[in-house]
Order: structure tokens, then C-alpha cells, then sequence
């Protein structure tokens, strides 16, 4: 009889379903959520870095149309310059012309000189000119590859922003996608 009841209930406890294969309904769904929360843990981590390279971006954007600003400000100064000095060359240039066919007929030996004087002053002038044009034509030269420079620089983080934009958009698509 003992022997009987020992093999009632080994065969009872064997039968028993073990905790271990056990699979109910609420471990399931409780799994399904731990998982839910891992990827958005994950989605979430994934927006925070870009948005941090984003804002990094914009920030260097913003100073970079700073620089573009001010290197466009510097160019278009020397092009005034320029423009300035090419405006005196030709006054300069017409005032000889004019000396030069008022000496020709003096009215007196006096204003004669006079005339010579100022030409000799004014073709001075004008020869002082051609230096500075040509240094400063170097200058917007050396700006315009400057300009061109920082243009390219600003191009490049546009780009980098597109990219985030696009990466963005894609780690969005993929959330949605997932859930």
C-alpha cells in the first residue's frame, strides 16, 4: 500500500506542469512589452544623438554665414575701392587731356607754369594710382578665393544637415515600421 501511494504521487508530481515550461498569457504580454520598451529605449537614444548633431550643425551653420557675411562685406569694400581709385584714373586722365591743351595757349608766361604745375601734380597723381589698383586687384582676387572657400564650407554643412534630415526621416520610417 505505501508502495501503491509513493507511485500515486510520483506520477501526480511528474504530471504536474513543471514552472519552467510553463508559457501563461500575462508572461507573454508582459515579454512583448520589456521588448516594446527596449526598441523605443533604443528609438529614443537613436533621435537624442541626432538632434545633438544637428543642433551642432545648425550652430556651426550660423556662424558660418557669419563668416560669409563678413568675407562678402570685405570683397564688395575692395570692389568699391576698386571702382573708387578706376573713377579718379579717369578723372585724372580727362584733367591731363585738359592741361595739357590749356598750356598750349597761354595767356601768360604765369598761368603758363600754373598749367605745367598742375599737370606735372596730376600725372604724379595718376601714377600713384596703378600701385594701389593693383594691389588692391590682388586683394579681391586673394577675397574672392577666400569667399569661394568659405562657400564651399557652408555648402558642406548643408549637405551634413541633409543627411540628418534623411537619417532622421529613415530611423522614423524604421520605428514605424517595427511598431
Amino acid at each position: 500500500m505505501i508502495r501503491a501511494t509513493f507511485l500515486f504521487l510520483s506520477l501526480l508530481s511528474l504530471s504536474r506542469p513543471l514552472p519552467a515550461q510553463t508559457t501563461d498569457p500575462q508572461t507573454r504580454t508582459m515579454e512583448a512589452v520589456l521588448s516594446e520598451i527596449r526598441l523605443l529605449r533604443q528609438d529614443l537614444q537613436a533621435a537624442a544623438v541626432a538632434t545633438r548633431k544637428a543642433q551642432i550643425v545648425i550652430y556651426r551653420l550660423h556662424v558660418q554665414v557669419e563668416v560669409l557675411e563678413r568675407a562678402t562685406e570685405r570683397l564688395e569694400n575692395t570692389k568699391g575701392e576698386i571702382a573708387q581709385l578706376e573713377s579718379q584714373k579717369n578723372s585724372l586722365t580727362e584733367q591731363i587731356k585738359q592741361l595739357e591743351e590749356m598750356k598750349d595757349r597761354p595767356e601768360n608766361e604765369q598761368r603758363r607754369k600754373q598749367f605745367e604745375d598742375y599737370l606735372t601734380n596730376s600725372k604724379a597723381n595718376l601714377e600713384a594710382v596703378g600701385p594701389r589698383e593693383q594691389e588692391l586687384q590682388a586683394k579681391q582676387l586673394e577675397l574672392e578665393a577666400d569667399l569661394r572657400t568659405e562657400q564651399a564650407k557652408w555648402n558642406r554643412l548643408q549637405d551634413e544637415l541633409d543627411r540628418l534630415e534623411s537619417s532622421l526621416e529613415n530611423s522614423a520610417l524604421q520605428a514605424g515600421n517595427r511598431h
